[in-house]
């Protein structure tokens, strides 16, 4: 059992920047692969980054909305997961979710993850 917990959402005016945290229980933590998701009001929750394990291991993937803008990274020894969000845009307000998942390679599909966090939110201010 894996437990996620977010930290550092908030509002910011658009072009600013917000650094997203994911802290996870247990001791295996760098043996799951993470990703961060958003879900805006009234949309599907999406893909925006995930970092892998395994093979590859700390491999980042990035949904075209955010490439270049956002980076994934993790700090094993803290057990943390890490999403720093630059060049912030109104479009970019979201509550966002950290997630753990125990397949190996690129997991971009939010059904591929096991353990979710309750999330945070991200308001971007125009």
């Amino acid at each position: 059992q894996v437990q996620l917990v977010e930290s550092g959402g908030g509002l910011v005016q658009a072009g600013g920047s917000l650094r997203l945290s994911c802290t996870a229980s247990g001791r295996t933590f760098s043996r799951y692969g993470m990703g961060w998701f958003r879900q805006a009001p009234g949309k599907e929750r999406e893909f925006v980054a995930a970092i892998t394990w395994g093979y590859g291991y700390g491999m980042t993937y990035y949904a075209d909305s955010v490439k270049g803008r956002f980076t994934i990274s993790r700090d094993n020894a803290k057990n943390t997961v890490y999403l720093q969000m630059n060049s912030l845009k109104p479009e970019d307000t979201a509550v966002y979710y950290c997630a753990a998942t125990s397949k190996l390679g690129s997991r971009t599909d939010l059904h591929e993850y096991d353990y979710w966090g309750q999330g945070t939110q991200v308001t971007v201010s125009s």
